[in-house]
């Protein structure tokens, strides 16, 4: 049965192989009994009959038997006691360790091991610690690392499978992040037997926080391998599991690590309350207008559209488009549409000052919008992000009117535009606007539309006969880039 980590109390350092300890030649120790496997926490040294209430468990329990009397129970009790080996010490009370004692902890499976007499019992018990401090600094030094890694990882653009990615690598296993119902969302490493898999799922069930005082992990073995599971913080019911074939000392730290990290990415930005925007969807949907959920949505003040897209051209899920918009400073993400699902839209109420470029991501962003224009700004950040692909650059920011052009009334502006570009139909004025904002590049254009550059070439001249003018004259492009621009 999947239980909850142990509350037991916990050693001062990584446990110790035995076989590390009988490998120090100075100390002149041999195993004469029992197992060779075992994990020292503890060195405890006792000349009681009965030592079993003074133990914690795990301990090299040193002893010259001065009150050993029955063998056999006092081995029992020890084992009961959860000792991990027996040190006896030859001389002065025995010349060799007694051969009922070697036969009880035969029988019983603890490591008997037979210490001379010119080795001191402080001497086996410095020589411990002194590899509980080694093991200690092995330990915060691949913690340390892992640390590093599993950051590094949080910073990519793809965080939340890149910090997977490294954790298996750390853990030399599987990281699988579900959701509650045991769904897989993103894995990393080899996947282990399909029981073993099977048996990973139903632990994350375990920890998953869908019902009043679920654990916040769990542990469990199948076989030789070793199960884990995390509940990550947020409320979304996600679970990472881990499942490796070997337990290492820090292990669990770095999986918390990871926890910590997960949770962060995966959580939903707080920025504002989810109660609130549900109720301005609902009022949206039963005809109240844009300007009067806007209090719900956020603070007062213009408001900023991005689009954006992986930089090597994959399909953001979920998960990673919320990490961006949570890295932006919104929860309010459109993951994608079915007309373009590889482009996240982020709405966020501040200034495109406020939008950096993002690794591994490219940007296009609308200038400060009133919320009753948005559907105009979500056209202008999509073109910011056409201009940005093309030309290359990571970030690309519509910038609003300004200048001489911002001297002439807007109403006067926007009627004289929609009287010269009326003989163009929508591709053909979006293609005139790309086109001038690309200073004329028949390539840039083409990649920025995503079409041949042929196909370019055949608008423009369109555009030049229907409005009558000569596109190579720079009179001529000025007017119609204010007008595009006053649209």
């Amino acid at each position: 049965m999947p239980t909850p980590p142990a509350t037991a109390p916990q050693p001062p350092a990584p446990p110790i192989p035995l076989t590390e300890l009988l490998a120090r030649e100075d100390l002149g120790l041999r195993r004469i009994a029992g197992p060779a496997d075992a994990d020292l926490l503890w060195v405890h040294t006792s000349e009681m009959a009965d030592p079993y209430p003074y133990l914690l468990g795990g301990e090299l329990l040193l002893s010259a038997g001065v009150l050993l009397t029955d063998p056999d129970h006092y081995v029992a009790r020890l084992v009961e006691a959860g000792a991990a080996a027996l040190g006896f010490g030859v001389r002065p009370v025995y010349e060799a360790v007694p051969e009922a004692l070697v036969e009880a902890c035969d029988r019983y499976g603890l490591p008997l091991l037979e210490v001379p007499p010119e080795t001191p019992f402080t001497t086996i018990a410095r020589a411990v610690w002194r590899l509980m401090a080694e093991a200690r600094h092995r330990e915060l030094r691949r913690v340390t690392r892992a640390q590093q890694a599993l950051a590094t990882a949080a910073a990519r653009p793809d965080p939340v499978p890149a910090v997977l990615h490294q954790l298996a690598t750390q853990l030399s296993g599987r990281a699988v992040l579900l959701t509650a119902r045991g769904e897989e969302v993103h894995a990393a490493g080899r996947r282990p037997h399909p029981e073993a898999a099977a048996a990973l799922t139903r632990l994350a069930r375990v920890v998953a926080r869908e019902r009043p005082g679920s654990p916040a992990s769990a542990t469990d073995t199948h076989g030789d391998t070793h199960l884990a599971a995390y509940a990550l913080g947020g409320g979304e019911g996600l679970v990472l599991s881990v499942a490796t074939h070997r337990r290492e000392p820090g292990d669990h730290t770095v999986a918390g690590i990871a926890v910590v990290l997960l949770s962060l990415l995966a959580a939903p930005h707080q920025g504002a309350d989810a109660a609130d925007r549900s109720a301005a969807l609902v009022r949206l949907l039963l005809g109240a207008t844009p300007a009067e959920v806007a209090p719900l949505l956020g603070p007062d003040g213009p408001w900023t559209v991005i689009h954006a897209r992986r930089s090597d051209g994959t399909t953001p899920d979920a998960l990673t488009a919320g990490a961006l918009g949570a890295s932006l400073g919104s929860a309010l993400v459109d993951a994608g549409r079915e007309d373009d699902d590889e482009t996240v839209r982020v709405l966020l109420p501040a200034t495109a000052s406020e939008a950096p470029p993002h690794p591994g991501w490219t940007l296009g962003v609308s200038a400060p919008t009133p919320l009753p224009a948005l559907a105009a700004a979500d056209t202008r950040a999509a073109r910011a992000l056409a201009h940005a692909e093309a030309t290359r650059t990571p970030l690309k920011a519509d910038t609003p009117v300004t200048g001489l052009a911002a001297l002439i009334p807007p109403d006067q502006a926007a009627a004289h535009a929609r009287t010269l570009l009326a003989p163009l139909t929508p591709p053909l004025t979006d293609t005139l606007r790309c086109w001038l904002s690309l200073h004329g590049s028949w390539d840039r254009t083409a990649v920025a539309l995503s079409v041949h550059r042929n196909t370019v070439r055949q608008r423009i001249g369109r555009c030049a006969e229907l409005l009558d003018v000569d596109l190579n004259d720079m009179d001529v492009r000025t007017e119609l880039w204010f007008a595009l621009r006053r649209e």
